[in-house]
């Protein structure tokens, strides 16, 4: 299996006061990392600080920090306090979010993506390093900023991207890499657009695990994670570019013409099976590790509710959670 195993957190179902135990049952499980999003549930660093106070064992990661709901200086002294937290533990994955994380719901101007997350990475470089930051980025400015507790060790940076421009940035300029909603199969394409990246670039991967052997239940979940986001136009256009276009087509048209249903009734099973892992747990950990012996170095599992979870609560995820691990 893959040197690094990551689970996203925190679990549903779970309060983050009590997810003590469960930072503790991933580690003994053979987890090596905890990662979070920030979309409109927890925070990304909250869950991280928890996770650092309480395990030891677990590397953190965020994916993502968006690029516009912090002002440049919070988001290094953020990232600064959690890299003092668990010092060589951390990497910080920023990247664009959407217009509806940033505009809609955090009043930001949701311009020039690809831009604002180049200069929020030159400016966290710089940052992060301790130094004195003057300078007028393309999409922001910053006049003389300097980290009052720079980390002794700067996290690594890693990038959210999806098509060639973005990737290509990653490559030159990122510690790592952050893909999302892609199967094992497309690893390769979005890795072929990184190949001017030095031997320890990192490559993390959300990949949305339902372990169950319901695949009706499944392929249901899986169907309304994917006109949630696939529908965005970020990962519409990604998904055109790993030529899904014709595949998908039916479903956009459903959506832009207002047919919720009948845009959830155009997702054929396949798709479905593709993008979102289910089956029994060792199914799930086989088509994880597909993706680990595609390139990706950090697979992380977003695990969904299925049946069995609700029935069986806490003593089910945390058989779950040991089944899953490595």
């Amino acid at each position: 299996m893959s040197m690094r195993w990551g689970m996203t957190v925190p679990l549903g179902g779970v309060s983050l006061a009590d997810h003590a135990a469960v930072f503790h049952g991933l580690a003994d499980a053979g987890f090596t990392d905890a990662w979070t999003a920030e979309v409109a549930g927890t925070d990304a660093f909250t869950p991280l600080t928890l996770t650092a106070a309480w395990e030891p064992r677990l590397r953190l990661g965020t994916a993502i920090a968006p690029v516009y709901t912090r002002g440049p200086g919070l988001m290094a002294m953020t990232a600064a306090a959690l890299a003092e937290t668990a010092p060589g533990r951390f990497q910080f994955g920023i990247g664009a979010s959407s217009p509806v994380v940033a505009g809609d719901w955090n009043a930001a101007d949701f311009v020039k993506p690809f831009a604002r997350s180049r200069d929020m990475l030159r400016f966290l470089r710089a940052a992060l390093a301790g130094e004195v930051v003057d300078e007028a980025y393309p999409t922001f400015t910053v006049k003389r900023f300097r980290l009052e507790r720079p980390p002794a060790v700067p996290p690594q940076l890693m990038l959210a991207a999806l098509r060639p421009q973005m990737l290509h940035l990653a490559a030159a300029e990122a510690d790592g890499v952050i893909l999302n909603w892609l199967s094992a199969a497309d690893v390769h394409t979005a890795l072929a657009e990184t190949k001017q990246a030095g031997p320890d670039f990192s490559v993390a991967t959300r990949i949305f695990v339902v372990p169950t052997d319901d695949a009706t239940y499944a392929r249901a979940v899986g169907r309304r994670l994917i006109t949630s986001y696939l529908t965005v136009p970020a990962y519409a256009a990604f998904h055109r570019w790993l030529g899904r276009e014709e595949l998908l087509t039916p479903m956009w048209e459903a959506w832009s013409a207002g047919d919720r249903k009948g845009a959830l009734a155009a997702i054929p099973d396949s798709l479905v099976d593709d993008l979102v892992v289910h089956g029994a747990p060792d199914e799930v950990r086989a088509r994880v590790q597909a993706y680990a012996d595609a390139g990706v170095t950090i697979p992380v599992m977003a695990l969904l509710p299925t049946p069995e979870l609700e029935r069986g609560g806490m003593p089910a995820l945390n058989e779950l959670i040991t089944a899953l691990g490595r």
